[in-house]
């Protein structure tokens, strides 16, 4: 547990029935790179995805500056892309979730340079959901395009309005310097 490229696990909330969901120690400066899963997530009302936005000197950005870009595919072979370069949010799953009695998701996000005050902030992510029936995967990433620390993070409902429930485990992936 010790090498580089290992997870060392920083913070865990399960949730159920709410609209946001907060990190705000996220050890960013022990960490460059955090690895987040976000696990058998289900929405009230289904059609709506999971965001995130981040906390810069711990205040929440919430104006429409972040841009991202992803692509998706279901199993009904549906296939498209989703970006945009002025949102209030990125999504960690773009796919919408599904109402059904079995509807849920699983996504992971790499987030990077969080507590670097001189760079942006970025991340990566991949997962897949069911929606009635229709499994759907997407990957994609995005950036908060503005050099600023990043001390945290909120999870949220993309559209408002909706609740959801489900387990977030946020890591922080060690490495080795070498001088």
């Amino acid at each position: 547990g010790e090498w580089g490229g290992s997870l060392q696990l920083i913070e865990e909330q399960t949730f159920s029935g709410v609209s946001a969901v907060d990190f705000t120690s996220i050890q960013e400066e022990q960490y460059d790179v955090h690895f987040l899963t976000v696990e058998n997530t289900i929405m009230s009302g289904g059609e709506s995805s999971v965001g995130i936005q981040f906390y810069e000197n711990g205040v929440l950005e919430t104006a429409s500056v972040y841009q991202y870009a992803a692509e998706y595919g279901q199993t009904d072979g549906t296939f498209g892309e989703s970006k945009n370069t002025g949102r209030d949010i990125m999504f960690l799953n773009y796919a919408n979730y599904g109402n059904g009695t079995n509807d849920n998701g699983n996504t992971y996000a790499y987030l990077y340079n969080l507590g670097n005050s001189s760079k942006y902030s970025f991340l990566t992510t991949q997962g897949v959901l069911e929606d009635n029936t229709v499994v759907k995967m997407h990957f994609g990433g995005g950036v908060l395009p503005q050099a600023s620390k990043v001390d945290g993070f909120r999870l949220l409902e993309s559209i408002g309005g909706r609740t959801m429930s489900g387990t977030a485990k946020l890591y922080g992936v060690k490495q080795i310097w070498v001088t």
